[in-house]
């Protein structure tokens, strides 16, 4: 019987881990048997996580997360999550193996994914020119041409972060209307370093070693034509990784899974989740590691109400009137 069992093993799961291992809370980290290390293994410099003024590679940042739990006696287990029960007092994970893990208490950690094209060229030019994320990548299109696949809020505010970096920003939108809000659709089409492509689709990404340029087929027309390009950001949404704990937890109209206040702790006693699984909103991986710190105190608060695990840490409040 274990305490605590973690599924996920991106920056919120990982944080999670080093928080609970330093807790002695011996915490076994189910991360996958092909996906270790969640979306930032698909990611090249990462220069915004705080720490690393040079900048550091997605992989090499979440090896040394895991580098991190594994010193403090996490157990990393790569295999993958294919049934749970999460009532009553033992959470049971059934993994790929056929194994079944007992716990008191468990984090659900499995991030988002985000929407993909499912063309040639997305996986294999992705952290060379092709990118799901403006606010994590952006810095490197200075004064390049790029384009935004989308016509939601999300690609409309990729979109006009974006013209803060590049000296073009193209929107290509399969229709000929947006979905985005009007306030979102205003701020794009008045920006002059914005160029909208009507009725367009991505057929192609072009390119060996980094982006060229994309095949555009007209929608209406189904006539194609090469547009030059040195980046393309695709915004057409994500989505949660719930799959497993549909009509196990509750969730938000979001999709993300539904937690108490500012806390982790889900519908299910005994079970918190964290990062983008309950974040749709922000998505980065320094809010992932804090919302993986949340759910470790969080469990560690309940393990420890249960007479399982160490006294919990005293609120703030508290420690100022010990140390005054």
């Amino acid at each position: 019987m274990r305490q605590l069992i973690i599924i996920g093993s991106g920056p919120a799961g990982l944080t999670a881990a080093i928080y609970a291992a330093r807790a002695n809370l011996k915490p076994l980290v189910v991360a996958s048997s092909v996906e270790v290390g969640g979306e930032l293994m698909n990611t090249t410099e990462v220069e915004n996580f705080p720490g690393f003024p040079e900048g550091v590679m997605g992989p090499d940042l979440m090896a040394k997360m895991q580098e991190q739990a594994e010193k403090f006696g996490a157990e990393i287990a790569y295999d993958d999550v294919t049934e749970l029960d999460l009532a009553g007092d033992i959470k049971k994970v059934t993994l790929g193996s056929g194994k079944t893990e007992e716990a008191e208490a468990v984090i659900f950690a499995t991030g988002s994914a985000y929407r993909k094209l499912g063309i040639e060229g997305e996986d294999r030019l992705s952290g060379y020119g092709v990118s799901w994320c403006a606010t994590c990548d952006g810095f490197f299109f200075r004064e390049k041409t790029i384009a935004v696949v989308g016509g939601g809020d999300s690609a409309m505010e990729e979109a006009t972060f974006l013209t803060k970096f590049a000296s073009k920003v193209y929107v290509i939108h399969r229709r000929d209307t947006l979905k985005a809000s009007k306030i979102m659709q205003d701020r794009a089409l008045a920006n002059e370093k914005i160029e909208f492509i009507w009725n367009a689709e991505v057929a192609d990404i072009l390119g060996d070693g980094a982006v060229t340029g994309v095949t555009l087929r007209d929608t209406v027309t189904g006539e194609t034509r090469d547009l030059a390009l040195e980046g393309l950001f695709i915004a057409i949404g994500n989505d949660p990784r719930t799959h497993l704990v549909h009509e196990k937890l509750d969730l938000t109209e979001d999709g993300t899974i539904w937690v108490d206040g500012r806390s982790s702790r889900t519908s299910a006693s005994g079970v918190f989740a964290a990062g983008d699984v309950i974040d749709p909103s922000y998505r980065q991986a320094v809010t992932a590691a804090a919302s993986g710190t949340v759910a470790a105190l969080d469990a560690e608060h309940y393990l420890a109400a249960r007479g399982d695990a160490g006294e919990p840490a005293p609120a703030e409040d508290q420690l100022v009137e010990a140390n005054a």
